[in-house]
């Protein structure tokens, strides 16, 4: 195929409506337009059960026959950019951002990323295993003072919206009804599937102090001006218990 037969090969492949590509034959040198019709039926089908089964929790609220209808237009204007099926649906929640059909739903973005970021947790590289006896041998005079490395699989959501009950309820109906209110995430991998962990006031801006280098002094003055009672003992012992705190080799 010559470069515009791939362009228009790759269009008719995720639009229904777009004609077969005239260069498009089949063995015998006829036109291929119902075994193409059948292979692009089977491509849209294969990639929209991807989405299902890569945002269920989305799926879940949406219900299906609207789920599929707007993975449908998703397939067209956001066709896999790559290989790599892990990425796939990286464009969901700024899709839905914009769709006015959950315009009333304005939390289902936040969904959606939530969704996506456990799959970023779930397939990024491993870290360091922190070694507890690493962190007991810290003199309690320098803790305050000393750097720590978080693993490449922690992520962290902040979300104006309940995201994190809105999942559970999602996946779980006699998960409690979600509050009003924003949620801050923390996503840690201690083996092999990412867990979701819902923060205090004041942890997400302890985490990303921390992951920006701070030392834990400064990491719990970050997290004392978002909330002046904060004690960051609870979000220590969490990562700890991870293993998602390992001390920082100075160079």
């Amino acid at each position: 195929m010559t470069g515009t037969d791939q362009t228009s090969f790759r269009a008719a492949m995720m639009d229904p409506a777009a004609p077969v590509p005239a260069s498009l034959t089949d063995g015998a040198g006829r036109p291929a337009g119902r075994r193409f019709a059948v292979y692009r039926n089977n491509v849209a089908v294969s990639l929209t059960e991807a989405l299902i089964e890569g945002f269920p929790a989305c799926h879940a609220v949406l219900g299906d026959e609207m789920f599929r209808g707007m993975a449908a237009v998703y397939l067209r204007q956001h066709p896999p950019a790559s290989p790599l099926m892990a990425r796939f649906g990286e464009a969901l929640a700024g899709f839905l951002d914009a769709a006015p059909q959950v315009a009333h739903m304005r939390w289902i973005s936040d969904l959606a990323r939530l969704e996506f970021t456990l799959r970023e947790s779930y397939h990024a590289a491993d870290g360091p295993v922190a070694d507890p006896a690493a962190l007991a041998a810290i003199p309690p005079e320098e803790l305050g003072a000393t750097r720590f490395t978080l693993p490449p699989s922690l992520r962290l959501l902040r979300s104006d919206w309940p995201v994190l009950s809105i999942w559970r309820r999602a996946l779980d109906p006699s998960a409690p009804q979600a509050d009003p209110g924003a949620e801050d995430v923390l996503i840690l991998r201690p083996e092999f599937d990412p867990v979701p962990h819902l923060l205090a006031p004041g942890d997400a801006a302890f985490l990303a102090a921390l992951a920006e280098g701070a030392v834990l002094a400064d990491a719990a003055e970050a997290g004392t001006a978002q909330s002046e009672a904060y004690d960051p003992t609870p979000i220590l012992t969490l990562l700890m218990q991870n293993q998602a705190l390992t001390p920082a080799k100075e160079a």
